[in-house]
């Protein structure tokens, strides 16, 4: 296998809704960013590869106007995925494992205030059984939440995790929501779906996220301190929200074991959860113990932009390592109602 690293990383700055933008506005200066900060010259990028979804802007083929963020004249070598960003970044990996080219740029941009986010999500559904009753995605999510209180859990639980999002956004810029908000208040605002309060839910978010990995020497050559990827694997469970256990997430656990995030201590993960609910989840599906900071960027509860929002997991996760406060990050993604489908990455600093 060959060695695959992230050099760069770039996100929108904050992650919000951006109605005076055009998705291509949104992406322009992010992807040139992390194309400068790679120190890869754009013409030497051999592979482009974006994650999107056409439901979002609801046009056709949405994602080729994206290209006019990156430029596709001279010809470029190029893909996509409908899918989040996570995913483009995967279908990258395996491409730079060919060996024909040596270095690849992942892009991914949602714009959800376009419409009514939670029923065009809802399309996400079985589309027999589950569609018609156009159940919307928080409700699916407060299903999902409500399995997990019946598994033994507590409220108390997600508002930590809603409290210890808000702290930690307060040091970063790309965030939406941040601060230190009581536990007592959180549990004394109304529920928007029983048993998920508005807090529990992530932000409306528009925006853009890139990404440029390199192999090898190249990586070496570009980045004092690369963030390579040791493990990578996706996992999918069944559509039928009924065929599986809402209260545990057995494509996470399967996907992190392939991936190989038991082989060494974990300093850091980046846990793609919208939901509160969700990151304990997730966490216990990665086995993490107490020791590892979950989410220091806030997560997908501080700022969330759909179709992004995994990438940048992988993005802050390896900024971690490239900064050199991490020896040893996971990063985490997901698609699907009800966490169904689920990504895991493992990133470590250069041993040499």
């Amino acid at each position: 296998m060959r060695e695959v690293a992230v050099v760069s990383f770039a996100q929108s700055v904050p992650a919000r809704r951006a109605d005076e933008f055009n998705e291509v506005e949104l992406l322009m200066p992010v992807v040139h960013q992390a194309v400068a900060d790679s120190g890869i010259p754009k013409g030497e990028i051999g592979f482009t590869i974006s994650g999107s979804c056409d439901y979002l802007a609801g046009i056709p083929f949405a994602f080729v106007s994206g290209l006019d963020a990156v430029g596709a004249w001279p010809p470029i070598t190029e893909s996509h995925v409908e899918m989040d960003g996570a995913w483009a970044l995967y279908e990258a990996w395996v491409r730079l494992q060919h060996g024909d080219i040596d270095s690849a740029l992942v892009y991914s941009f949602g714009k959800s205030s376009l419409g009514p986010l939670t029923d065009v999500l809802s399309q996400q559904l079985d589309p027999y059984y589950l569609a018609p009753l156009w159940l919307d995605s928080v409700s699916v999510a407060a299903l999902q939440a409500r399995a997990w209180l019946d598994a033994g859990h507590s409220e108390e639980e997600m508002a930590e995790v809603v409290s210890a999002s808000r702290r930690a956004a307060r040091s970063n810029p790309n965030t939406q929501l941040a601060g230190d908000p009581d536990l007592k208040e959180l549990l004394a605002q109304p529920y928007l779906v029983d048993p998920l309060r508005r807090h529990d839910c992530p932000p409306i978010g528009d925006g853009a996220a890139a990404v440029v990995l390199a192999v090898g020497d190249l990586a070496r050559s570009v980045s004092e301190r690369p963030a390579w990827i040791t493990g990578i694997d996706h996992r999918i469970e069944p559509h039928s929200l009924g065929a599986r256990d809402l209260a545990s997430s057995a494509s996470t656990r399967e996907a992190a074991r392939r991936a190989g995030v038991g082989r060494g201590p974990v300093d850091v993960a980046e846990v793609h959860a919208p939901f509160s609910h969700q990151v304990p989840i997730v966490a216990e599906a990665l086995g993490l113990d107490g020791g590892v900071e979950v989410n220091p960027s806030g997560g997908a509860l501080a700022a969330n932009v759909v179709m992004a929002a995994g990438l940048v997991r992988i993005g802050e996760a390896a900024a971690r390592i490239s900064g050199g406060s991490a020896t040893r990050a996971v990063a985490h993604a997901t698609a699907g109602p009800a966490l169904q489908q689920n990504l895991v990455c493992v990133l470590e600093g250069d041993k040499r």
